[in-house]
């Protein structure tokens, strides 16, 4: 398998190159490089889709910063949108709106308009922000969105017309999708206002989706949340958005994950922090106690002699499962030694008696104890 280029290279940019300056690189080279001035060149339209894929990575600023960090490892894979276009036609889907929708845009002023608006205008990527709890997050989780989206109209087939009419081209702008507007020396093209864009028009609009081509739906998707999963994580679901117009691809389901707080455990990267109360003689004299994890067992701790209150035990591989599938974080547990309010007659004997030993033995190793030494200064 040949070794990708550097993206940066690519696009004939500096490494420091500011987001104007990757994009005008990107259209200076899609234009080369386009299919319609270089038909039948696989050489251009290998170029053209290099500098797509390399604009994909650099315009995305967090896409940007992991490709700089790591290289091509950091964006290659269904995580890291850097995957390349398979053909020209992808380029064209996924950069719609730099290209006016359907391809046009700027190489519409070039090569005339209208020679792709029969690939019609990529339909909206769609937003849902989803909650996990932080035990399907240790242990993975499917989950089903019921989503609320535009379909393609069943009676129409998706074209917006009545059933046994067809569209017409449109008058305004001859069937380009555009219009030449003058003002003074210059003229500009824009979008038809009357066809949209689309350079057709409908004259008897199909009765159940009102001409519009698609109809309100209940969808439901089911996700596979793997294990793991940070809070903020993004899962990008290609062509699961609303439909295009004019038989454009659709768009995409952007999901945001949330993990909620946990009322025990708290969280720190694969590692969960908890706290757990012992009594004075635990402390002491050590002991072994029974604590709970997030999948819903309990798991033996030991408590060694003299540990100290605010000390963290370490349970390893209790945590939650690595992103990249090997191993699990661990269990960090705070120790919370608990001083009893009030204590019997006997107990405060037994006291007494612990801190009478205790300074007996002090002062046989030859340790003086703090009242001694405040002693000793104002004697």
């Amino acid at each position: 398998m040949a070794q990708k280029r550097d993206y940066y290279e690519v696009l004939g940019v500096d490494r420091k190159a500011d987001e104007d300056t990757i994009k005008k690189a990107y259209r200076k080279q899609a234009l080369e490089n386009h299919p319609d001035k270089n038909p039948g060149n696989a050489e251009a339209e290998k170029r053209f889709k290099d500098a797509a894929e390399a604009y994909s990575v650099l315009s995305d600023a967090q896409k940007r910063q992991r490709y700089d960090q790591f290289g091509h490892a950091g964006v290659d894979g269904p995580q890291g949108g850097g995957g390349g276009f398979q053909s020209a036609e992808d380029v064209f889907a996924a950069f719609g709106d730099l290209f006016g929708g359907g391809g046009g845009g700027f190489f519409d002023q070039i090569f005339g308009g209208g020679g792709r608006r029969g690939r019609g205008r990529r339909g909206a990527s769609l937003k849902v922000d989803l909650e996990l709890t932080l035990e399907e997050v240790a242990q993975g989780v499917k989950k089903t969105i019921d989503l609320k989206r535009p379909e393609p109209c069943a009676h129409c087939s998706g074209s917006g017309a009545k059933p046994g009419t067809k569209k017409r081209t449109c008058t305004t702008c001859n069937g380009h999708g555009q219009v030449i507007r003058s003002q003074g020396f210059f003229q500009l093209r824009q979008t038809c206002p009357t066809c949209s864009g689309q350079g057709e028009a409908i004259d008897d609009p199909c009765p159940k989706c009102k001409g519009r081509g698609a109809v309100p739906k209940e969808s439901p998707i089911t996700l596979t949340i793997p294990a793991g999963i940070e809070s903020g994580h993004t899962e990008r679901i290609a062509g699961q958005g609303e439909p295009g117009d004019g038989g454009g691809p659709p768009g995409d389901l952007v999901v945001v994950l949330h993990v909620k707080e946990h009322d025990v455990f708290t969280r720190y990267g694969d590692d969960l922090l908890m706290q757990s109360r012992i009594t004075f003689r635990q402390a002491v004299m050590g002991d072994e106690i029974e604590i709970p994890t997030i999948t819903g067992e309990t798991v033996a701790m030991a408590i060694p002699a003299g540990t100290q209150p605010g000390e963290k035990l370490r349970v390893r591989n209790h945590g939650l499962p690595r992103p990249d599938g090997y191993g699990r974080g661990n269990l960090v547990v705070q120790v919370q030694v608990d001083v009893p309010k009030k204590t019997t007659a006997e107990q405060q004997e037994l006291l007494a008696k612990f801190d009478e030993i205790d300074g007996k033995k002090s002062k046989k190793n030859g340790k003086r104890t703090i009242f001694e030494k405040v002693k000793d200064i104002f004697s």
